[in-house]
């Protein structure tokens, strides 16, 4: 029973060689991709652009509460009761128009996040398997902190994913 045992393991230690031998593995790094790639630029850039265009109206809307806080504050004194309740209600009203729009703004630009990525990633997933199937990778994976710790910098297919995503990104602008 023990040569039965010990014949299998020989078997089995022979035969992983010649499997790994025959495996290619590479690894991405998909930040790093919807991060470079040129997509992912423009991206950022007219998501930036929404942002500097909601600024304005953010500034303004937060001088115009300031205003009308220090007016509230200096003529607190002067008012009657009820005409500083009327401006206390005006001003928590604006507050909340203020804070209302805000969370908007911040769900809108989160949305479009998500959906410009979420675009990207599809595309890049494509051009990932496209590249797997014509050099004939085994496996391609991930590179997160959580799931490869460690891998040789030569099979980082990265820059090469990116390469080939802007290139079929400009075939398909050209268009």
């Amino acid at each position: 029973m023990k040569r039965i045992i010990i014949l299998f393991f020989a078997a089995l230690f022979l035969a992983t060689p010649a499997f790994a031998a025959e495996a290619k593995i590479g690894y991405i790094d998909l930040q790093k991709a919807l991060n470079s790639s040129e997509a992912g630029k423009a991206a950022k850039e007219r998501i930036g652009k929404t942002v500097q265009e909601y600024q304005g109206t953010v500034e303004s809307r937060q001088k115009e509460l300031k205003k009308l806080k220090d007016d509230l504050e200096k003529q607190t004194l002067v008012l009657s009761d009820e005409a500083r309740a009327a401006k206390e209600r005006d001003y928590q009203q604006k507050l909340k128009d203020y804070q209302r729009f805000t969370k908007d703004i911040q769900e809108e630009l989160q949305q479009k996040d998500a959906d410009y990525t979420r675009q990207i990633l599809e595309d890049l997933l494509k051009v990932i398997k496209e590249i797997g199937q014509k050099e004939g990778y085994t496996v391609i994976l991930e590179q997160t902190e959580s799931s490869v710790l460690y891998a040789d910098d030569k099979i980082d297919i990265t820059e090469k994913v990116i390469g080939a995503y802007n290139a079929g990104s400009k075939k398909k602008s050209d268009k």
